[in-house]
């Protein structure tokens, strides 16, 4: 009888033990996959670092499914979940084009983008508010409202709305886009007029958009 018992109590145990070496095989198979992606830089060790904690909890505690490693391209950070005051997109030079050539014509489309705005959107203008395209390959253009209309007024003060256009160009040429609102739940489809836009001046060149 305390033979048996003991067999009773030991099977659980070795149950456990199994679970436990399968969990920890899955750990370090996703740490080595995290680990050794080439898509991270320097200059997003952090985001790796939660990555590989986010993918080791995964493995270990069953939260969710383990991810596909993010391209170099995650760099430039989603829109917000249901967000509709935000575009995220990307814009594909032609095939063979070099990095270089691809920002010359990005620098183009951006600066034939009228001041004065275009489709009723942005006619307080726009500015580049910093440029990094020559070095990291990132650039960040401000446009404003003319804040005359009802809803700057009411809402803003009478100030114009102010919107982010941020841009980060690959090594390949492809570049990615983020338009956003800083303020308000809904952009009436700004963001999306303003990106269309620059689309289509570079669509003009054999872009893909």
């Amino acid at each position: 009888m305390h033979v048996h018992h003991i067999i009773r109590q030991t099977a659980p145990l070795k149950r456990f033990s199994k679970i436990i070496t399968m969990k920890f095989i899955n750990i370090v198979t996703a740490l080595a996959l995290a680990g050794s992606s080439s898509a991270y830089t320097a200059s997003n060790t952090s985001s790796r670092r939660e990555l590989i904690s986010n993918v080791a909890k995964g493995a270990l505690f069953g939260i969710g499914a383990v991810t596909v490693v993010p391209s170099a391209s995650d760099a430039l950070e989603m829109c917000p979940p249901k967000a509709n005051n935000c575009v995220r997109t990307m814009w594909t030079p032609p095939s063979g084009t070099s990095k270089d050539d691809a920002i010359a014509s990005l620098r183009d489309a951006i600066n034939a983008y009228p001041q004065a705005g275009q489709a009723d959107v942005d006619k307080g203008g726009w500015a580049i508010a910093e440029d990094n395209l020559a070095g990291s390959g990132a650039a960040r253009i401000e446009y404003m409202s003319s804040g005359k209309g009802f809803f700057a007024k009411t809402f803003n003060g009478g100030k114009p709305f102010v919107d982010d256009l941020k841009l980060e160009v690959e090594d390949s040429g492809a570049v990615q886009v983020k338009s956003q609102s800083r303020i308000g739940d809904s952009d009436l489809g700004v963001n999306k007029k303003r990106t269309d836009y620059i689309a289509a001046t570079l669509a003009a060149k054999g872009w893909s958009v």
